[in-house]
Protein backbone atom coordinates (compact mmCIF):
# COMPACT_ATOMS: atom_id res chain seq x y z
CA UNK A 1 0.00 0.00 0.00
CA UNK A 2 1.33 3.45 -0.92
CA UNK A 3 1.50 6.32 1.54
CA UNK A 4 -1.47 8.60 1.05
CA UNK A 5 -0.86 11.87 -0.74
CA UNK A 6 -2.34 15.35 -0.63
CA UNK A 7 -2.25 18.45 -2.80
CA UNK A 8 0.41 20.95 -1.79
CA UNK A 9 -1.76 24.06 -1.58
CA UNK A 10 -2.32 25.78 -4.92
CA UNK A 11 0.94 24.56 -6.45
CA UNK A 12 -0.54 21.60 -8.30
CA UNK A 13 2.05 19.31 -6.66
CA UNK A 14 1.29 16.19 -4.65
CA UNK A 15 3.21 15.16 -1.54
CA UNK A 16 2.92 12.22 0.81
CA UNK A 17 1.05 13.05 4.00
CA UNK A 18 3.99 11.71 6.02
CA UNK A 19 7.30 13.51 5.51
CA UNK A 20 10.82 13.06 6.87
CA UNK A 21 11.59 15.88 9.28
CA UNK A 22 14.93 17.61 9.65
CA UNK A 23 15.31 16.65 13.31
CA UNK A 24 16.36 13.24 14.62
CA UNK A 25 19.65 11.91 13.31
CA UNK A 26 19.64 14.53 10.56
CA UNK A 27 20.19 17.27 13.14
CA UNK A 28 23.61 15.98 14.14
CA UNK A 29 27.19 16.15 12.93
CA UNK A 30 29.48 13.25 12.09
CA UNK A 31 26.84 10.54 11.75
CA UNK A 32 26.76 10.31 7.97
CA UNK A 33 26.24 6.56 7.70
CA UNK A 34 23.27 6.61 10.08
CA UNK A 35 21.73 9.70 8.49
CA UNK A 36 22.08 8.35 4.95
CA UNK A 37 20.44 5.09 6.10
CA UNK A 38 17.45 7.09 7.36
CA UNK A 39 17.16 9.05 4.10
CA UNK A 40 17.48 5.87 2.06
CA UNK A 41 14.82 4.08 4.08
CA UNK A 42 12.46 7.04 3.63
CA UNK A 43 12.95 6.83 -0.14
CA UNK A 44 12.41 3.05 -0.07
CA UNK A 45 9.24 3.46 2.00
CA UNK A 46 7.78 5.87 -0.54
CA UNK A 47 8.06 9.08 1.50
CA UNK A 48 8.18 11.98 -0.92
CA UNK A 49 8.53 15.03 1.34
CA UNK A 50 11.98 15.74 2.82
CA UNK A 51 12.77 18.56 5.24
CA UNK A 52 16.02 20.17 6.34
CA UNK A 53 17.50 23.58 7.11
CA UNK A 54 20.85 25.27 7.08
CA UNK A 55 20.41 25.72 10.84
CA UNK A 56 19.90 21.99 11.43
CA UNK A 57 23.50 20.94 12.10
CA UNK A 58 24.66 18.63 9.28
CA UNK A 59 21.27 17.93 7.71
CA UNK A 60 21.97 19.53 4.34
CA UNK A 61 25.35 17.81 4.14
CA UNK A 62 23.77 14.43 4.81
CA UNK A 63 21.43 14.95 1.86
CA UNK A 64 24.50 16.00 -0.11
CA UNK A 65 25.88 12.51 0.44
CA UNK A 66 22.67 10.95 -0.87
CA UNK A 67 21.01 12.89 -3.70
CA UNK A 68 23.98 13.14 -6.09
CA UNK A 69 24.30 9.35 -5.91
CA UNK A 70 20.55 8.86 -6.46
CA UNK A 71 19.43 11.40 -9.09
CA UNK A 72 16.37 9.39 -10.10
CA UNK A 73 15.13 9.39 -6.51
CA UNK A 74 15.80 13.11 -6.16
CA UNK A 75 13.66 13.83 -9.22
CA UNK A 76 10.64 12.16 -7.59
CA UNK A 77 10.67 13.91 -4.22
CA UNK A 78 9.75 17.27 -2.75
CA UNK A 79 12.87 18.67 -1.07
CA UNK A 80 12.54 21.62 1.30
CA UNK A 81 15.06 23.74 3.16
CA UNK A 82 15.14 27.09 4.93
CA UNK A 83 17.03 30.32 5.51
CA UNK A 84 17.07 32.22 8.78
CA UNK A 85 18.79 35.27 7.30
CA UNK A 86 16.82 38.49 7.54
CA UNK A 87 18.37 40.37 4.60
CA UNK A 88 18.38 39.73 0.87
CA UNK A 89 22.12 39.33 0.46
CA UNK A 90 22.44 36.89 3.34
CA UNK A 91 19.46 34.81 2.22
CA UNK A 92 20.73 34.47 -1.35
CA UNK A 93 24.12 33.41 -0.01
CA UNK A 94 22.34 30.84 2.16
CA UNK A 95 20.52 29.47 -0.88
CA UNK A 96 23.67 29.10 -2.94
CA UNK A 97 25.34 27.32 -0.04
CA UNK A 98 22.32 25.06 0.48
CA UNK A 99 22.21 23.95 -3.16
CA UNK A 100 25.97 23.35 -3.24
CA UNK A 101 25.98 21.46 0.05
CA UNK A 102 23.03 19.28 -0.95
CA UNK A 103 24.38 18.64 -4.43
CA UNK A 104 21.15 19.68 -6.15
CA UNK A 105 20.14 22.30 -8.71
CA UNK A 106 16.95 23.57 -7.08
CA UNK A 107 14.72 23.33 -4.02
CA UNK A 108 11.09 22.39 -4.32
CA UNK A 109 10.39 24.59 -1.30
CA UNK A 110 12.48 27.32 0.31
CA UNK A 111 11.16 28.71 3.59
CA UNK A 112 11.73 31.88 5.59
CA UNK A 113 12.81 30.23 8.81
CA UNK A 114 11.51 30.75 12.34
CA UNK A 115 9.76 34.12 12.25
CA UNK A 116 9.28 35.13 15.88
CA UNK A 117 8.79 38.87 16.36
CA UNK A 118 7.52 42.07 14.83
CA UNK A 119 11.14 43.07 14.37
CA UNK A 120 11.69 39.94 12.27
CA UNK A 121 8.73 40.89 10.12
CA UNK A 122 9.98 44.45 9.61
CA UNK A 123 13.41 43.22 8.51
CA UNK A 124 12.10 40.47 6.25
CA UNK A 125 9.53 42.53 4.37
CA UNK A 126 11.49 45.81 4.35
CA UNK A 127 13.70 47.14 1.57
CA UNK A 128 16.61 44.78 1.02
CA UNK A 129 14.95 42.16 3.23
CA UNK A 130 14.67 38.41 2.93
CA UNK A 131 11.36 38.47 1.10
CA UNK A 132 13.03 40.12 -1.88
CA UNK A 133 15.53 37.25 -2.03
CA UNK A 134 12.80 34.63 -1.94
CA UNK A 135 10.84 36.21 -4.77
CA UNK A 136 14.01 36.59 -6.83
CA UNK A 137 14.99 32.97 -6.23
CA UNK A 138 11.58 31.74 -7.32
CA UNK A 139 11.71 33.85 -10.46
CA UNK A 140 15.16 32.44 -11.29
CA UNK A 141 14.02 28.83 -10.88
CA UNK A 142 16.42 28.04 -8.07
CA UNK A 143 13.36 27.37 -5.92
CA UNK A 144 9.97 26.19 -7.11
CA UNK A 145 7.90 27.44 -4.20
CA UNK A 146 8.34 29.65 -1.14
CA UNK A 147 7.02 29.39 2.40
CA UNK A 148 7.38 30.56 5.98
CA UNK A 149 7.87 28.76 9.30
CA UNK A 150 7.21 29.75 12.89
CA UNK A 151 6.56 28.22 16.28
CA UNK A 152 6.85 31.10 18.76
CA UNK A 153 3.88 33.40 18.33
CA UNK A 154 0.65 32.45 16.51
CA UNK A 155 -0.23 36.10 15.84
CA UNK A 156 3.13 36.75 14.17
CA UNK A 157 2.80 33.68 11.96
CA UNK A 158 -0.78 34.56 11.09
CA UNK A 159 0.40 37.98 9.89
CA UNK A 160 2.95 36.32 7.60
CA UNK A 161 0.32 33.98 6.19
CA UNK A 162 -2.11 36.77 5.47
CA UNK A 163 0.33 39.36 4.12
CA UNK A 164 3.18 37.57 2.35
CA UNK A 165 3.02 35.81 -1.06
CA UNK A 166 3.93 32.46 0.48
CA UNK A 167 2.69 29.11 -0.81
CA UNK A 168 3.11 27.18 2.43
CA UNK A 169 3.42 27.56 6.16
CA UNK A 170 5.06 25.28 8.73
CA UNK A 171 3.66 25.36 12.27
CA UNK A 172 3.42 23.16 15.37
CA UNK A 173 0.49 20.75 15.30
CA UNK A 174 0.04 18.52 18.35
CA UNK A 175 -2.30 18.05 21.33
CA UNK A 176 -0.40 20.70 23.29
CA UNK A 177 -1.45 23.22 20.66
CA UNK A 178 -4.96 21.84 20.84
CA UNK A 179 -4.94 22.72 24.52
CA UNK A 180 -3.33 26.15 24.20
CA UNK A 181 -5.00 27.51 21.07
CA UNK A 182 -3.42 30.03 18.74
CA UNK A 183 -1.65 28.06 16.05
CA UNK A 184 -4.58 25.70 15.50
CA UNK A 185 -7.29 28.31 16.07
CA UNK A 186 -5.77 31.34 14.30
CA UNK A 187 -2.82 30.51 12.04
CA UNK A 188 -4.18 27.24 10.67
CA UNK A 189 -7.59 28.67 9.67
CA UNK A 190 -5.82 31.64 8.04
CA UNK A 191 -3.71 29.25 5.96
CA UNK A 192 -6.73 27.18 5.01
CA UNK A 193 -8.64 30.31 4.01
CA UNK A 194 -5.76 31.40 1.78
CA UNK A 195 -5.48 27.92 0.31
CA UNK A 196 -1.78 27.45 1.05
CA UNK A 197 -0.12 24.20 2.10
CA UNK A 198 0.30 23.50 5.81
CA UNK A 199 3.30 21.53 7.06
CA UNK A 200 2.75 20.15 10.56
CA UNK A 201 5.91 20.18 12.66
CA UNK A 202 6.66 19.32 16.30
CA UNK A 203 4.09 16.59 15.83
CA UNK A 204 5.53 14.57 18.70
CA UNK A 205 5.92 17.75 20.74
CA UNK A 206 8.34 17.37 23.63
CA UNK A 207 8.13 14.57 26.11
CA UNK A 208 5.18 13.01 24.33
CA UNK A 209 5.99 9.71 25.96
CA UNK A 210 6.68 10.92 29.49
CA UNK A 211 3.30 12.20 30.63
CA UNK A 212 2.68 9.98 33.65
CA UNK A 213 0.87 6.75 32.72
CA UNK A 214 -0.33 8.19 29.41
CA UNK A 215 1.49 5.69 27.13
CA UNK A 216 0.80 7.76 24.04
CA UNK A 217 2.47 6.36 20.93
CA UNK A 218 4.14 8.24 18.12
CA UNK A 219 1.50 6.82 15.80
CA UNK A 220 -1.27 8.36 17.89
CA UNK A 221 0.38 11.79 17.76
CA UNK A 222 0.96 11.56 14.00
CA UNK A 223 -2.67 10.56 13.56
CA UNK A 224 -3.78 13.55 15.65
CA UNK A 225 -1.74 15.93 13.49
CA UNK A 226 -3.01 14.46 10.24
CA UNK A 227 -6.59 14.72 11.52
CA UNK A 228 -6.23 18.51 11.41
CA UNK A 229 -6.60 20.30 8.05
CA UNK A 230 -2.91 20.00 7.19
CA UNK A 231 -1.06 18.90 4.05
CA UNK A 232 1.83 16.88 5.47
CA UNK A 233 3.12 15.94 8.92
CA UNK A 234 6.90 15.77 9.24
CA UNK A 235 8.75 13.79 11.90
CA UNK A 236 12.48 13.52 12.50
CA UNK A 237 13.73 9.94 12.78
CA UNK A 238 16.75 8.43 14.51
CA UNK A 239 16.90 5.14 12.60
CA UNK A 240 15.22 3.15 9.81
CA UNK A 241 12.77 1.53 12.25
CA UNK A 242 11.35 4.97 13.10
CA UNK A 243 11.13 5.76 9.38
CA UNK A 244 9.08 2.61 8.85
CA UNK A 245 6.78 3.60 11.71
CA UNK A 246 6.29 7.05 10.17
CA UNK A 247 5.60 5.60 6.73
CA UNK A 248 3.15 3.12 8.22
CA UNK A 249 1.23 5.95 9.86
CA UNK A 250 0.93 7.58 6.44
CA UNK A 251 -0.30 4.38 4.82
CA UNK A 252 -2.79 3.42 7.49
CA UNK A 253 -4.10 6.87 8.37
CA UNK A 254 -7.74 7.15 9.32
CA UNK A 255 -9.03 10.46 10.73
CA UNK A 256 -9.25 10.58 14.51
CA UNK A 257 -12.84 11.19 15.65
CA UNK A 258 -13.39 14.58 17.35
CA UNK A 259 -14.19 12.96 20.68
CA UNK A 260 -10.91 11.02 20.63
CA UNK A 261 -9.03 14.20 19.75
CA UNK A 262 -10.68 15.96 22.69
CA UNK A 263 -9.70 13.15 25.06
CA UNK A 264 -6.08 13.38 23.89
CA UNK A 265 -6.02 17.15 24.35
CA UNK A 266 -7.43 16.71 27.85
CA UNK A 267 -4.51 14.45 28.75
CA UNK A 268 -2.03 17.12 27.65
CA UNK A 269 -3.88 20.11 29.04
CA UNK A 270 -2.29 20.14 32.54
CA UNK A 271 1.20 19.94 30.99
CA UNK A 272 0.61 22.18 27.98
CA UNK A 273 2.51 25.29 29.02
CA UNK A 274 5.53 23.27 30.10
CA UNK A 275 5.55 21.15 26.95
CA UNK A 276 5.17 24.13 24.61
CA UNK A 277 8.82 24.98 25.34
CA UNK A 278 9.31 25.96 21.70
CA UNK A 279 7.00 28.95 22.00
CA UNK A 280 9.24 30.80 24.41
CA UNK A 281 6.37 33.14 25.31
CA UNK A 282 5.33 31.90 28.73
Amino acid sequence: MDIRTSRFGKTGRQVTIAGLGGEGVLRTYGRTQEAVAVIDEAVRQGIRYFDCAQAYAGSEGYYGHYWPAHPDARAKVFQASKSASRDKEGALADLDNTLKTMGIDYLDLWQIHDVRTREDIDEIEGKGGTLEAFLEAKKSGKVKHIGVTGHHDPAILTYCIENWPVESVMMPVNPVEGALGGFLTEALPAANKKGIAVIAMKVLGHGGYVIPDAKISAGTLIRYALSQPVTVAIVGCMDPDEVRELAGAGREFQPMPPEEQAQLVDIYHPYARKLAYYRGTF
